[in-house]
């Protein structure tokens, strides 16, 4: 059975289904593009996301250790080298000795106990040296005897510390042979004594006469003395630092 469709009727049926369709695939088709849209957002987020992972990583892993490097650099330093310590180098400038003639024991005696004060003394570059000052007054607490002296009339007597004047005369006769060593006290005895040439002793006696002499070589001076093989015997050093 045919039904006729007036047409009237139908033509304005065909446009509305026709309507309807393309609004249904125009609402179809927006869906799909709106679905595409977010998959393609959540698929860039997350490869930014995975991106960033990637460039926080690597700048993590490329950021230089600071405090171990800094070690690791102290670590390498190597130590510093220590400071040399100057060595002290000892040279002759000169030497003297004089003969003992007596026989006294206590002067003997008396010479050896102010050698053994004045071995070793050592006088500063600059400094000024005293004979007295050094060795101190001869009292019998420090051993000394009496031997015979000069008193100030030439006479001779005895006195403590008798024989000390025959280590200072040796002692400045040492000191005349270096330049620059200058004499700043020298006092001659009241009479000859047999040990140095006229002119060339120097009289002691603590409180009264002294000898002294200035350090102007530049380096400091040690003194050696002793009482060997029957003389009185000094020896001047100097100092040298290398």
């Amino acid at each position: 059975m045919v039904i006729k469709m007036n047409k009237k009727i139908g033509i304005p049926i065909i446009i509305g289904l026709i309507i309807l369709i393309g609004i249904g695939i125009y609402f179809y088709v927006r869906n799909s593009t709106s679905n595409n849209d977010e998959e393609n957002n959540n698929y860039e987020a997350n490869k930014t996301s995975a991106e960033e992972n990637v460039t926080n990583n690597e700048t993590t892993n490329n950021v230089p250790p600071t405090e171990n490097a800094t070690t690791n650099e102290a670590e390498a330093t190597p130590p510093a080298t220590p400071t040399p310590t100057p060595q002290v180098v000892e040279e002759q400038l000169a030497t003297f000795s004089t003969k003992i003639y007596s026989n006294d024991t206590n002067r003997t005696t008396n010479m050896q106990i102010t050698t053994t004060t004045l071995n070793g003394y050592i006088v500063k570059n600059g400094a000024t040296f005293s004979f007295c000052n050094t060795i101190g007054p001869s009292t019998s607490s420090k051993g000394y005897s009496k031997a015979d002296i000069y008193d100030n009339n030439g006479n001779k007597k005895k006195g403590y510390g008798g024989g000390n004047c025959q280590v200072s005369s040796t002692l400045y006769n040492a000191v005349l042979a270096v330049p620059t060593l200058t004499v700043v006290e020298r006092h001659p005895h009241s009479n000859h004594v047999p040990y140095v040439p006229d002119g060339k002793d120097a009289a002691v006696a603590y409180g009264s006469y002294d000898f002294k002499f200035r350090n102007d070589t530049g380096n400091d001076i040690k003194i050696l003395s002793s009482v060997a093989n029957g003389s009185v015997n000094i020896t001047l050093m100097t100092l040298k630092t290398q």
